[in-house]
């Protein structure tokens, strides 16, 4: 059990069966009374957010949470199939559950989902992942004003500015994070 005084950014807690995590905290202690504790909580399976107050002595239960490393298969037009690696169980997750990250998988990319009570809720790709440019415009000789660059579709489907000297068939490091180019890949 969590008491109001462990509560800070990113605690993460189970508020009527469902995960919260704790966005926003702030501790006010007024001149007279209990110490007060402001949470801007986020459900953490549909994304809505709400503010609550809790007053020191109050108890939660931490979140059921486990992250479980999965290899991502394939998308069936509706769902984003990943299988466990150790014990080879296939989860299905929803656009919404892949959030951001779709623009970036491909078959065999190995990730964190993020389980609670036994059911996949989210997605952590890696940092970095390599992927290849399907599409990019070809580099004119005397384009090299400093700064420029160009639109680059890569093989998942995603747009990404690159340098003017990256061609087609090119591999690159794309920061998951961000979503930018990083770097061209030797292969």
């Amino acid at each position: 059990m969590l008491e109001s005084g462990d509560l800070r950014k990113g605690t993460k807690l189970e508020i009527d069966g469902e995960p919260y995590v704790i966005v926003q905290f702030e501790f006010v202690k007024p001149g007279k009374g209990q110490a007060l504790y402001k949470c801007k909580l986020k459900n953490m399976v549909t994304g809505a957010q709400f503010d609550r107050t809790y007053r020191s002595g109050e108890k939660f239960t931490p979140a059921d949470l486990e992250e479980v490393q999965m290899e991502y298969l394939y998308f069936d037009g509706n769902s984003y199939c990943f299988m466990n690696n150790t014990t080879y169980e296939q989860e299905m997750l929803t656009a919404d559950q892949v959030g951001e990250g779709k623009a970036f998988l491909k078959d065999n990319t190995v990730c964190n989902v993020l389980l609670f009570q036994g059911r996949p809720i989210g997605v952590t790709l890696p940092n970095f992942v390599e992927l290849r440019v399907t599409q990019a415009e070809p580099w004119a000789k005397g384009d090299t004003a400093s700064g420029s660059t160009k639109p680059a579709t890569l093989e998942t489907g995603h747009v990404v500015q690159v340098p003017p000297f990256v061609n087609e068939g090119e591999l690159l490091r794309i920061d998951t994070r961000s979503g930018e180019y990083v770097e061209r890949v030797k292969e």
